[in-house]
């Protein structure tokens, strides 16, 4: 432009700072900037906007705020898209609390705050999950005569729901209604979810036939969020009937939508049902992710079916999904009870070989494989080998273990684990108590099964079920033992 002797103007460089502050070089934008006041232009509202808003996309919002304070020095007023962006910018980072200062200054300093900014933070405290504080919020908007809109009583519904504060929910709801707000279908999809999560079928049915009936087309969230709720209570007849109709309406089902039907028919192992699905969804031009597969190993391996598994996690790297830890850690549980030891070792290799072994969960599968298939020798070399490795122990590792020792009646490298537990700052809980105590039992240790009950009892937990059922059989089996009377008294 200047080659051809034009002068850009105040508009022509706003476009050019716009331009550097989505390229995500808010630097190049000062640089402007500075060419603006060089050429004796005066910077606009627009001008200190986009840097403005160049700053919040940096994450700067430091920056964004000392920028605001520097030109009101030199009378410019910050107008309320300035605000609008900084509100959102200080919502984003998590600063909340900050946010709604900032809000109290403009109302003082500059003008009456709008719906907007009101839903920029009421959204934030709902995520916050300060659903009380919001709803406070939503009383000053009434009271300073500000209408709320779709948007708020969306967030509140989401975060009242979020909390299973279905009345408060239902109320607000009515409220929209009265004053003539129309729910949109981001409301309704929020109610279908979480009534379905919730188990609440009934409501969440009545919830999405109102949709229908006040002209709003479910979406696929809202279909899948639905299916879900039958699959969550094992109702696929039901669940496959509002796919048939998510797809009849015209409402193209995604891999979401087929990985909840998969999951519900792996759940009570109808595998080959799970499978024709998975099959369908090839043909139909939906690629599976590693959260179908993943499903899917899971339900072979629960229908004692492991080899089917394995060549499925073949298949699956050799169409270029690459299996993530959970794939792994489901694949290496699975031949574990199925008493594909080799297999498994195998597996294991390979995420050692990948580097991929690097988590305590994989060792406990492994660990505990070893325990159930009575190769003690084994898991103690994995476990003894596990901080050499740099892994950090959890109780439940020290569960495993103390459950293989039980097994094998080796009460005294239980008494030795717990030490070690207590050398490394690790406190028993429930189970390890529990499962020391069925170990003390089996071995007619009832004196010390006793004193241990005691100290499980002062440390505020309880027998489960299978402790109790325990101490009742030998009680009746001794009816003269009051070692084992005193342990039924606790």
């Amino acid at each position: 432009m200047e080659s051809f002797g034009i002068s850009p103007d105040v508009y022509t460089l706003n476009v050019l700072i716009n331009c550097f502050c989505n390229l995500n070089r808010v630097d190049f934008g000062f640089s402007v900037l500075a060419t603006i006041l060089k050429l004796g232009y005066h910077p606009n509202s627009i001008t200190l906007n986009t840097l403005v808003k160049g700053l919040c996309l940096q994450g700067n919002i430091a920056g964004a705020v000392r920028l605001v304070a520097d030109v009101e020095k030199n009378a410019y007023q910050p107008n309320e898209i300035t605000c609008g962006m900084i509100l959102n910018g200080l919502c984003k980072i998590g600063e909340t609390d900050m946010a709604v200062r900032l809000l109290r200054k403009i109302e003082e300093k500059y003008f009456e705050p709008n719906v907007v900014f009101y839903n920029t933070i009421i959204n934030s405290l709902c995520k916050d999950r300060l659903v009380t504080k919001a709803l406070n919020l939503l009383l000053e908007m009434r009271s300073k005569g500000i209408q709320p809109n779709v948007v708020t009583y969306t967030c509140l519904i989401q975060g009242l729901c979020n909390f299973s504060r279905w009345r408060e929910a239902n109320t607000l709801l009515n409220e929209m209604s009265q004053r003539t707000v129309m729910p949109n279908l981001q409301t309704f999809s929020i109610l279908v979810d979480t009534l379905c999560k919730e188990g609440m079928l009934t409501e969440a049915n009545k919830v999405f036939t109102m949709m229908i009936q006040r002209g709003i087309e479910p979406n696929t969230v809202t279909y899948s969020s639905l299916i879900d709720g039958y699959c969550l209570q094992n109702k696929m007849d039901d669940a496959i009937k509002t796919f048939n109709m998510m797809v009849e309406r015209g409402c193209s089902p995604n891999v979401f939508s087929y990985n909840i039907l998969i999951n519900g028919y792996c759940k009570i192992k109808r595998i080959d049902e799970a499978r024709s699905l998975f099959d369908e969804m090839s043909n139909k031009g939906v690629a599976p992710n590693v959260v179908t597969y993943s499903t899917l190993i899971g339900g072979f391996c629960q229908v004692e079916r492991p080899q089917a598994a394995l060549d499925l996690f073949q298949k699956m790297q050799a169409r270029g999904q690459l299996p993530n830890p959970q794939a792994y850690a489901i694949l290496l549980d699975g031949l574990c009870k199925n008493k594909k030891i080799g297999e498994a070792l195998a597996l294991f290799q390979e995420m050692e070989d990948k580097e991929l072994d690097h988590n305590i969960v994989f060792y406990n599968i492994l660990i505990d494989s070893m325990c159930n298939a009575r190769e003690l020798t084994t898991a103690r070399e994995i476990f003894n080998g596990l901080l050499a490795k740099g892994l950090q122990l959890d109780v439940k590792t020290y569960n495993i273990m103390i459950k293989g020792f039980c097994k094998e009646g080796l009460i005294d490298e239980v008494s030795e684990l717990l030490e070690k537990m207590d050398g490394n700052h690790f406190s028993p809980d429930d189970r390890t108590y529990n499962t020391i105590i069925q170990g003390l039992l089996q071995q007619n240790e009832t004196a010390k099964a006793l004193e241990l009950v005691k100290i499980m009892v002062d440390k505020g937990f309880s027998a489960n079920a299978t402790t109790a059922s325990m101490v009742v059989d030998l009680l009746s089996a001794n009816p003269g033992n009051k070692a084992l009377q005193e342990l039924l008294h606790y």
